[in-house]
């Protein structure tokens, strides 16, 4: 062993506690902090939920439907408010001003609509058909396995470009504030996520959104104080403002935000909100009335505190980042990354791009087991069982859990490859679901005379005038292009509805009780 040279010799042990390197860490220790606690308190969720007993499927896909009142609430804002609610929406807002702030106000709406309008039924009727995704609903309804398998296909689609735009914007903002590459953040992210999903299932990305979802608040709080010292307070950053940028105070912002804008804005992260699958799925899985009354208190408090106060810190950011937006990389989604490294230490830093980091894995994951739920439980577990083929419990667990992983690959692969203004593929996916479903199920549930030829016309009429009039850059009257989609999903479902009917099939018994 004396002979033995290891190599160490000339090895310099104390750069590995450098002040240089402790630095370099200190905004990493944080975030990697969270992840670990969110994965234990995966494991856990997952051990609770198997002594529950109940079928693979009930507890992976929809949590054996026990969400108490604040995990609900928690996990629908954080499904909801994605990391573009915390980079993309609050650079718009540096950009423009208040205008941007009254339009997110309608964001509070959100939760009210989603749990008073189909909370309760949706939760009684997913009840009575044993169903556990939003397709299985879509399928009693109408009796149409062509209408339940194009819904199956548009949620993955639009989903994987929703969760393309949320890891893109983590591994982003990981990588402005960290200093370690774009990769790296991207690697962590994909990581973290497909572990959180996979090992807890649909109840463990409840709790873990629920701790994102706190995250996000104290992050808004850190970010907000570190702001107002940098800017040298409001009254300060308020002066400034007012004295160089006055438009930003004004609520159309010099013409920036006309009347159209805001009327759409409105309609497309507010009023049409409450159809999107992944926050219906959620009124599906809460243990009872007063758990689903409180999610809707606790919600709507906690959704306009977070939306408000993160958009308005887009504005104050506009005292402390004062050079124009081609110093920040030409890009409104590098103003929140910008202005935390401005105004932070690195240690608070780590803990302030938890919230939005939080933001961007709690929607992947809730998208992940979504569109994993739509694959195994919509498209090959109905084949299975309209074939007469009984799919083994063990086999149902591990396709579900390899799928969730495959689809976490392939978002991760896409995600590679940044593109451009994440806000603007976030608002793309949203207006593609609030097109395709929201007379699918706002007719389903409360008008006995829809049936399947108008819901298949409605859905793919109205997705694909909006995906063709978003392409080709096309408007009415300058207002976004979901009023044209939702325009002819309405006239479609409505001539389909009068023109077919009902299907022999289709449970209305269940919908519409006697």
């Amino acid at each position: 062993m004396d002979n033995l040279d290891l190599g160490f010799d000339n090895f310099d042990f104390a750069s590995l506690i450098s002040p240089d390197s402790l630095e370099a860490l200190a905004p990493l220790a944080p975030l990697a902090g969270f992840l670990l606690i969110a994965l234990v308190a995966s494991i856990i969720v997952r051990g609770r939920t198997r002594a529950a007993g109940g079928t693979f499927v009930n507890r992976y896909f929809i949590g054996n439907r026990a969400l108490g009142g604040f995990v609900l609430a928690m996990t629908t804002i954080a499904t909801y408010g994605s990391v573009s609610s915390f980079v993309g929406g609050p650079g718009q807002a540096w950009d423009i001003g208040f205008g941007w702030v009254y339009m997110a106000v309608v964001q509070v709406t959100a939760l009210v609509l989603l749990y008073g309008i189909f909370g309760k039924k949706m939760g009684l009727i997913s009840r009575k058909l044993n169903a556990v995704t939003v397709v299985d609903v879509i399928r009693a309804r109408y009796g149409s396995n062509a209408l339940a398998n194009l819904s199956a296909l548009v949620i993955v689609l639009f989903f994987a470009a929703t969760m393309v735009a949320q890891f893109v914007g983590g591994a982003k903002l990981f990588e402005a504030v960290t200093g370690y590459s774009y990769v790296i953040g991207l690697g962590l992210f994909g990581v973290a996520v497909v572990l959180f999903t996979t090992i807890g299932g649909f109840r463990g990305v409840a709790v873990t959104d629920a701790l994102c979802g706190v995250m996000m608040l104290v992050g808004i709080v850190i970010l907000a104080c570190g702001i107002l010292d940098a800017g040298g307070g409001y009254e300060a950053i308020m002066h400034s403002i007012a004295i160089y940028h006055p438009e930003m105070l004004e609520p159309f912002a010099g013409g920036a935000m006309p009347p159209s804008l805001y009327l759409t804005q409105w309609l497309l992260v507010g009023v049409f909100t409450f159809v999107l699958p992944q926050s219906v799925v959620r009124t599906m899985g809460y243990r009872d009335t007063r758990a689903l009354h409180s999610a809707m208190i606790w919600g709507t408090v906690i959704i306009g505190a977070m939306m408000i106060g993160v958009t308005s810190l887009g504005v104050l950011s506009a005292g402390v980042l004062t050079e124009d937006l081609a110093a920040y990389g030409g890009s409104v989604d590098n103003i929140i990354p910008s202005v935390i490294v401005e105004s932070l230490p690195p240690v608070l830093a780590g803990v302030a791009i938890i919230g939005p980091v939080a933001a961007s894995i709690s929607t992947v994951s809730s998208l992940l087991i979504s569109s994993s739920s739509a694959i195994i439980k919509d498209v090959c577990l109905h084949a299975c069982e309209s074939r007469g083929i009984a799919a083994r419990e063990g086999k149902v667990a591990f396709w579900s859990q390899a799928i969730t992983l495959l689809l976490g690959v392939a978002v991760f692969a896409l995600s590679v490859t940044p593109p451009d203004v994440i806000w603007k593929i976030n608002m793309f996916a949203f207006g593609g679901l609030e097109t395709a479903f929201f007379f699918v199920l706002v007719c389903g549930l409360f008008w006995k005379r829809a049936n399947a030829l108008g819901a298949l016309l409605s859905l793919v009429g109205g997705t694909a005038a909006y995906c063709a009039t978003m392409a080709l850059g096309f408007k009415v009257a300058d207002l976004h292009q979901i009023v044209i989609g939702i325009a002819v999903a309405a006239v479609l479902m409505l001539l389909g509805s009068l023109i077919g009917k009902q299907r022999p099939n289709a449970r209305m018994e269940v919908f519409f009780p006697e």
